[in-house]
């Protein structure tokens, strides 16, 4: 009877959780081998074992994915060796990855190759998540997806001896389907969940700084650089991904259990699908959670349909230069991703990461005496600051401006070319919240009353960072004009026509809870007359949903607690959609003549 041990090994080239499963299971397999337990951050294992087995037998379990064992101070093993590298190139690849991914960004930006969205405006598009699918198809990650449907189609093959080679593909096609399918649907049901738990604009913003800063944490963490990370972890617990694996090898494996297998991958543990998870949590929309995890499935699913040169890609020098960038590519999408949620939180930032390298500073310190009058983007004409601006997709240009403090302003806004959520524009200070028509500019007009920042943003904060006015002191003595027709754009009914016997109002009432959601959302009015619509919402609202959005009328209407009113003309029949700032539909107006 051969003798028992206990053993502690070191391993190198863990990214994160699913490396503890890939390593637990190959090593289980060993003749010899009892009991695995992998703790990816102490990057270390706990071997039960018979006596016989050897150093260099578990190294070979383990070495064609990518890790190295060595022998824990104090431990005994036979033949045993330290088979670990030290790699003093680390910190030029990973610098090089930076660059390669920084310079990328910067050549398609100036090229205009980067789309602005796939039907849902985005900061990150879902052409850039599509692209992470194909990076993290190399991973680590997706080699534990990869090694489930390798087991599945093995296990049905064996189970069908007479299958043609097209048959064969079968589980392929329906496992792929099944993880597309529940990627999808799960995504849609965490943006779900966002969405109920996003109280204010506020809060949406700390979720979507938090989910970044946890993006930015799984990119350092597949850098390997700092050590003490790896005690951060966010996963699934390990003994559901066992027990998916355990079924697929040992019960009957049929189409319909292929497709419900990859729809499990789902919850496999995978640091990117993590971060994306974490992010559309913090977008709170089902439909841009739902697209995201698609592009990112889509992503992922040549190197699953060609599996075998996805674990011929994982090994060597490959597999690690490949680790780097796509973990340069998670870090750079967190740091751009939290500019958008601080801007949502109300707090500002010079500029964010590619301005830092795209754009000339601004020194807009208002505390000094010597500022000029207006900056280069602001007109003095009649006693009034003209601010002109363009809005193309998600960007305003310019998005900062110096004005004077009690000089009346007329920001004339070109949103023309705006796209998803930036077809409306907030500036909270001033509590304005106007949609931006498509066939003509939009003037806001105000008087800046206090010293300081006033910051302006799409309602869901994914438009330019930093966008904002700087009011700085009277000092040169600028002679404002008549403020009386300067103050904020406010709702107004629309005189009838005298002509009209019927001339009067209206008046409609809806209510926003959760139970009834916008109720009722579809109404029947008159042409020609004025329309009154009181909204009683009961609940705060955040993201996209936190605003009602007309577009035939131009009328953006930010959500709060409590009765708002919504007032305008419809001066055409047929059906008037109201949509959140995202254009989702939520309802609608049948004018009739």
């Amino acid at each position: 009877m051969n003798e028992k041990k206990k053993l502690i090994v070191d391993i190198k080239g863990m990214h994160c959780s699913s490396c503890e499963i890939l390593i637990e299971r190959n090593l289980k397999k060993l003749p010899g081998v009892r009991e695995v337990k992998v703790k990816a951050a102490n990057e270390e294992a706990e071997i039960s074992c018979d006596n016989v087995v050897t150093l260099e037998e578990l190294q070979a379990a383990v070495k064609s994915d990518g890790y190295t064992l060595s022998l824990k101070k104090g431990s005994k093993i036979q033949n045993g060796s330290n088979l670990i590298k030290n790699d003093e190139r680390r910190f030029i690849e990973i610098g090089a990855a930076f660059i390669i991914i920084l310079a990328g960004y910067l050549l398609f930006k100036q090229f205009d190759l980067l789309p602005n969205n796939f039907g849902i405006t985005d900061n990150m598009s879902f052409a850039f998540v599509f692209m992470l699918g194909l990076f993290a198809a190399t991973s680590a990650c997706l080699a534990v997806s990869g090694g489930l449907l390798l087991a599945v189609s093995a296990r049905y093959n064996e189970q069908h001896t007479d299958l043609t080679q097209a048959q064969k593909f079968e589980p392929h096609v329906y496992f792929n389907s099944g993880r597309i399918i529940s990627y999808t649907l799960f995504g849609a049901l965490i943006g779900l969940v966002g969405s109920a738990f996003t109280l204010s604009p506020a809060i949406t913003g700390w979720i979507t700084v938090i989910s970044s800063m946890l993006m930015i944490v799984i990119g350092l963490q597949l850098l390997q650089i700092f050590p003490f990370l790896n005690k951060i972890h966010l996963k699934m617990p390990k003994f559901v991904a066992h027990k998916i694996y355990d079924a697929s090898e040992e019960s009957k494996v049929t189409k319909n259990g292929a497709f419900f297998f990859g729809a499990s991958t789902f919850f496999l543990p995978c640091g990117f699908t993590i971060a994306l998870q974490l992010y559309v949590l913090g977008k709170g929309d089902p439909v841009t959670g739902a697209l995201t995890m698609l592009a990112f499935s889509l992503g992922t699913l040549p190197s699953l349909l060609s599996i075998g040169a996805l674990t011929s890609l994982t090994k060597g020098s490959f597999h690690r230069h490949i680790i780097t960038l796509s973990a340069a590519l998670v870090i750079f999408l967190g740091f751009f991703n939290i500019q958008n949620g601080f801007a949502l939180t109300g707090i500002s930032f010079a500029s964010s990461p590619t301005q830092l390298l795209t754009q000339d500073s601004v020194d807009l310190a208002a505390s000094s005496q010597e500022i000029i009058q207006v900056d280069e983007n602001v007109k003095i004409i009649d006693g009034k600051q003209i601010v002109e601006m363009k809005v193309i997709g998600l960007e305003y240009s310019p998005h900062r401006f110096t004005v004077v403090q009690g000089v009346p302003v007329e920001w004339v806004i070109d949103g023309t070319q705006a796209q998803g959520c930036a077809q409306v524009i907030t500036v909270p200070k001033l509590g304005i919240t106007e949609y931006l028509p498509s066939d003509k500019p939009k003037t806001i007009r105000f008087v800046p009353q206090e010293i300081g920042t006033i910051p302006f943003y799409c309602t869901m904060g994914m438009t330019t960072p930093n966008a904002a006015f700087e009011v700085i002191p009277n000092t040169v003595g600028i002679k404002a004009a008549s403020i009386a027709e300067t103050t904020p754009n406010a709702a107004k009914l629309e005189e009838c026509d005298p002509e009209i016997a019927t001339c009067g109002v209206q008046k409609l009432t809806m209510e926003i809870s959760k139970e009834r959601g916008f109720y009722p959302n579809t109404f029947t009015v008159k042409k020609n007359i004025p329309v009154e619509l009181e909204i009683d919402t009961k609940l705060q609202l955040g993201g996209c949903m936190s605003t009602l959005v007309i577009p035939d009328y131009n009328i953006a209407h930010l959500l709060s607690i409590g009765k708002t009113k919504v007032k305008f003309t419809p001066t055409k029949e047929g059906t008037v959609p109201f949509t959140c700032s995202m254009g989702s539909r939520m309802g609608q107006f049948i004018v009739e003549g």
